[in-house]
């Protein structure tokens, strides 16, 4: 799956939590959300209110972090399933540094069914 492909699906499956999602669908998704969000960082974009000129950019960080939440979310929920592991391993993200290395390595397992098979394929030429 390339990587437009991947933010069309995403996008397409925009609240969709059941099913799978692949690894590249899920890893070309958390490019696209962190260049997104670096991006919008970087802007210097002022705002004028009465006291003066304040910085914009922040807001707009929080506002892309705000509209692709459900997506995000719903993206992992995919890759997860895909991987053999059920939602709840979300929960991993309340402890702050430790439980966001556990949710990467979750996610990073191969699919669940390739690796059954590969498994399969591998004992069979073995006996064979």
């Amino acid at each position: 799956m390339t990587f437009p492909q991947s933010i069309a699906t995403v996008f397409r499956k925009y609240a969709e939590f059941g099913g799978t999602a692949t690894r590249p669908e899920f890893w070309w998704w958390v490019l696209f959300t962190a260049l997104v969000n670096a991006a919008l960082s970087s802007l210097s974009v002022w705002q004028t209110t009465a006291s003066g000129m304040l910085p914009a950019g922040p807001s707009l960080t929080g506002l892309w972090s705000v509209a692709v939440l459900v997506p995000t979310l719903a993206v992992t929920v995919r890759r997860l399933r895909a991987a053999g592991y059920s939602w709840g391993n979300l929960f991993w993200l309340l402890l702050p540094v430790a439980g966001l290395i556990v949710l990467i390595v979750l996610c990073a397992q191969p699919d669940r069914r390739t690796a059954a098979s590969e498994r399969d394929a591998a004992s069979s030429s073995k006996a064979g």
